[in-house]
């Protein structure tokens, strides 16, 4: 594999040079385990593949590579296909340290104004330059929420352990010095991520997901938000500032299609996510007492942490006449406590006596506080920013629940429930056959009354019912034991109308969270979730509805904001991308006038996933795009799957990422804009490109007799659903209807299949509707608005991405082949079309010429990429045809796995 950069040589030196090495030790590695056979077979597929991409499949060289591959035993393809996702792997480890290096070169270097570059100097100059002042952004920030909400979405293909040999890899390159050959210690990296299987081999289970969200937590981002926080009080010389980012989490709490989270997941969520965040504190606390030695002989501790240590309770003559670390004994054991009665178990280290629990975080937070309130009176200058100051950085933004879990559930199912409930209640045995008129005049009159309809040992409850009432009972358990701020949030999916949230709040009253007569304390709002195009051209209607009901709107008052959250995944597969975006703008819009309406703020909850086609890209550009005044310091942002782990894999990658979306809030709510904006302006128009673009995009997926049995033989979707990436199905019904398939893999599918038609289909068509003036219109627009280059941009990287001749060898598993080749054509005009509309708008002549890093990076992995496409290629033929060689369908997930790591954001 050390010759295969022959599209890479505009790649940055450093990066080159450290590929080019790490092929080579894999090139070495794989002679050694697996024989110079397959170190030969591998070279030629990959010399044959790369004749393919340049020469066209009409040639000799697409029979050389048929040739090649039909000869393989199945046991050669997956040795094959083994090698080259693994290199995926290692191209991708020195591409996140080459963005590292880009990052270290550019901190401290101030951005001129009009950059607007993602980073927090130049986001701040660029402020500056528009007349926003330090007050301005630290008032933002002051009120502000910013939350990174992980999910467990089923797009992350790598198994832990793949991650953590990847890690490991990651750390020996970071230790070693620029240009110095390959050692041991790399090979063993390199043989270790070689020998580790990369598919698993049984499905994941919710508390694998737990597992997997709270490492995440524990190991990065209980170190980076402290440390973000503090750089940005740095930056402001702001000191006091609080946090103002909080980490959320779907799991455990998410049971919209899984079956599998009901109250004992929520449980063991909460006792994860605990166990994590005590035993880090604990570990802190007994660090402090290590290194806070001070006699009170050398100096005056005052009055309160002398109180503090007085009634510590440590009675040990080792530390008498150090405050301090007796007042850490007696705050270890205290918290030891907590830790057993909130986790179940004792903690690692026991603590040296006795001690009440703290049961909540802030009288732990206060007692931290008398420490260094008495340290900063005896030395302001040496414990401004330390280890104390850390951890209480750190227990202020997590508490002892770590993350704020979210619920969510289908308003199908709270329908049933609240239906069961009144008929077993005698109450009404028509719920859910009356009207929306219907059903808000029994809502509002069972809000009103403390009655609970829930009537204990009654037989004839459902069982979905039973299991409901359980999950909100352990919720009513979680707020109580760890505070408000454990749970916040209950999203309900598929909100057509005002009464999918008054049920929330009537389920909620039956647990005892609902007051109705004080509606404005329910620790938990109702967030409506819009996803399809017509959720969200309904949504403003809905909302105002929702603000029209007395008890929704005191809550939002008491909040000052009502939360909604837009999905990107559905409203795309239901209508294109440049539809779904701009439909996701124009609902904004709307949706932050009728909260105005209503005197409160609107909070935003977007959920974006990692492929383009799912509301995927730079999250800077995505945050700075937003309409005006829909921002205003507060966003909350879904990351998932391989997102999380590209974006916060280690703490110092996270804090970049960190501070490129705090940059993009502060943009996205200070900037100053005179008049109608380009939205107001040229709404209209964009509003026709729309329209053009989804019916070109309906026409074909929708209207297109055969197009579901193209998608399901073109694609690798059957075979996706053994690569066991998550704990929920793939389809929320056992319908083949595209309506009724998940996002995640209609996306990850067209992505295996080099076609990544959500990211892009429809767009050529749209343009070609316009007449020259309104393409020059937009043409002026490109680089100007925000929402606009966004769009152009997304699309030119996914457009990199996809490959019309690759994609024509997946066609050609189609049985039907006079249906191939219509529908192949289709696309692959569209694409064209696509690409000369693109071309026009930005004046480029290729795509990304405006981008070269990117389109550098893209041509990187491109190499490395394709023949696991051929080979999947060939190994899906084979299955379908009858093979039941278990290599051949080792060798498809193997594939599955690489062509997806190598993409980066496929699902």
């Amino acid at each position: 594999m050390t010759d295969a950069q022959s599209r890479d040589s505009g790649t940055p030196d450093l990066l080159r040079e450290e590929v080019r090495l790490l092929g080579a030790v894999l090139g070495d590695v794989i002679r050694e385990a697996g024989g110079q056979d397959l170190y030969d077979r591998i070279e030629a597929v990959r010399r044959a593949s790369v004749a393919y991409h340049r020469d066209g499949a009409d040639t000799r060289d697409a029979s050389e590579l048929e040739r090649l591959l039909a000869g393989l035993s199945s046991e050669q393809a997956v040795g094959l296909t083994h090698g080259f996702a693994v290199f995926s792997l290692l191209a991708n480890v020195a591409e996140d340290r080459e963005a590292r290096r880009r990052a270290r070169e550019a901190e401290g270097h101030r951005a001129a104004p009009d950059d607007r570059q993602d980073t927090p100097e130049a986001a701040l100059a660029w402020l500056s330059g528009d007349g926003a002042d330090r007050k301005a952004v630290i008032d933002i920030l002051a009120r502000g929420l910013i939350s990174p909400v992980l999910t467990a979405h089923p797009s992350e293909v790598r198994r832990k352990s793949v991650l953590d040999r990847i890690a490991a890899l990651s750390a020996l390159l970071d230790g070693r010095g620029e240009g110095q050959g390959p050692g041991p210690a790399l090979r063993r990296q390199v043989f270790l991520l070689w020998a580790t299987r990369l598919v698993r081999t049984s499905g994941l289970v919710v508390q694998d997901e737990i597992d997997t969200v709270v490492s995440f937590l524990e190991q990065v981002f209980l170190e980076a938000v402290p440390e973000h926080l503090n750089a940005w009080r740095t930056r402001l010389n702001a000191p006091e500032l609080k946090p103002f980012l909080t980490v959320g989490s779907w799991v455990g709490g998410d049971r919209d299609g899984n079956p599998n989270v009901d109250a004992s997941v929520m449980e063991a969520a909460f006792r994860t996510q605990t166990r994590a965040a005590l035993g880090a504190y604990l570990e802190s606390v007994h660090a402090l007492g290590a290194e806070l030695s001070l006699s009170d002989a050398l100096i005056d501790p005052g009055p309160a942490l002398m109180a503090l240590s007085d009634t510590s309770g440590d009675t040990s003559p080792h530390r008498e006449g150090e405050p301090f670390r007796r007042a850490l004994s007696h705050i270890y054991a205290r918290l030891a406590a907590d830790y057993r009665s909130k986790v179940g178990s004792p903690p690692p280290r026991p603590a040296g006596f006795a001690a009440e629990p703290y049961g909540r975080p802030e009288p732990f937070i206060a007692d931290l506080k008398v420490l260094r309130d008495s340290l900063l009176a005896t030395d302001a200058r040496a414990f401004t920013d330390d280890a104390l100051s850390r951890l209480i950085d750190r227990v202020e933004a997590f508490g002892f629940h770590l993350a704020v879990l979210d619920m969510r559930q289908n308003a199908d199912v709270h329908e049933r429930v609240v239906a069961d409930l009144f008929r077993v209640a005698g109450v009404a045995d028509d719920y859910d056959t009356r009207d929306e008129a219907g059903r808000m005049a029994l809502l509002r009159a069972e809000l009103a009354s403390r009655r609970p309809l829930f009537v204990p040992g009654a037989p004839d409850y459902a069982e979905e019912t039973l299991k409901e009432r359980a999950i909100l009972m352990a919720a009513a358990d979680a707020i109580g034991t760890f505070g408000p701020d454990a749970i916040r949030t209950y999203i309900v999916s598929k909100t057509e109308s005002p009464s999918d949230l008054l049920e929330v709040y009537l389920v909620l009253k039956e647990v005892g969270l609902f007051d109705p007569q004080r509606p404005e304390t329910c620790p938990i709002q109702a967030v409506p979730l819009f996803e399809t195009i017509t959720d969200l051209q309904a949504a403003p209607a809905t909302l105002r509805a929702l603000m029209a009901e007395p008890a929704p709107l005191a809550l939002a008052r008491a909040r000052s904001v009502q939360e909604v959250m837009i999905g990107y995944s559905d409203s795309n597969k239901d209508g294109s991308y440049l539809t779904s975006t701009w439909e996701l703008n124009h609902a904004s819009r709307a949706l932050r006038d009728v909260a105005r309406e209503a005197g409160v703020g609107l909070q935003l909850f977007h959920g974006r996933g990692g492929a383009v086609g799912r509301g995927g890209g730079s999250s800077f550009s995505g945050v700075v795009a937003q309409p005006r005044g829909t921002v205003e310091g507060r966003i909350r942002v879904t990351e998932q799957g391989e997102v999380i782990a590209n974006k916060y894999g280690e703490p110092g990658v996270a804090r970049r990422n960190l501070d490129a979306l705090t940059s993009g809030v502060i943009l996205a709510s200070l900037r100053r804009e005179s008049g109608e904006g380009p939205a107001e302006r040229h709404g209209a128009l964009i509003s026709r490109l729309s329209e053009a673009s989804m019916q070109a995009y309906r026409a074909l997926v929708y209207e297109t007799d055969g197009f579901i049995d193209y998608f399901r033989a073109a694609t690798p979707i059957s075979e996706l659903s053994e690569l066991k990436i998550g704990s929920r199905p793939a389809s929320r019904s056992a319908s083949t209807r595209i309506e009724d398939l998940r996002a995640i893999p209609w996306v990850f599918s067209w992505s295996q299949s080099r076609v990544m038609l959500p990211g892009w289909f429809g767009f050529g068509s749209a343009l070609a509707t316009l007449d020259d003036a309104e393409v020059d219109t937009l043409k002026g627009l490109v680089g100007d608005w925000p929402f606009l280059t966004t769009l152009i941009q997304n699309m030119e990287m996914v457009m990199a991405k996809s490959d019309m001749a690759v994609a024509r060898r997946y066609a050609s598993l189609v049985p039907d082949r006079a249906l191939a080749d219509d529908i192949h054509g289709r696309i692959a005009a569209e694409w064209q079309l696509t690409h000369d509309a693109v071309m026009r708008l930005t004046g480029q002549t290729s795509l990304l010429e405006r981008q070269p890093e990117l389109a550098r990076l893209i041509q990187l992995r491109l190499p490395y990429i394709e023949p696991l496409n051929h080979v999947q290629v060939e190994l899906i033929r084979r299955r379908r045809a009858g093979d039941d060689d278990p290599a051949v369908r080792e060798g498809i997930l193997v594939a599955l796995n690489g062509i997806a790591a190598g993409l980066r954001n496929s699902g």
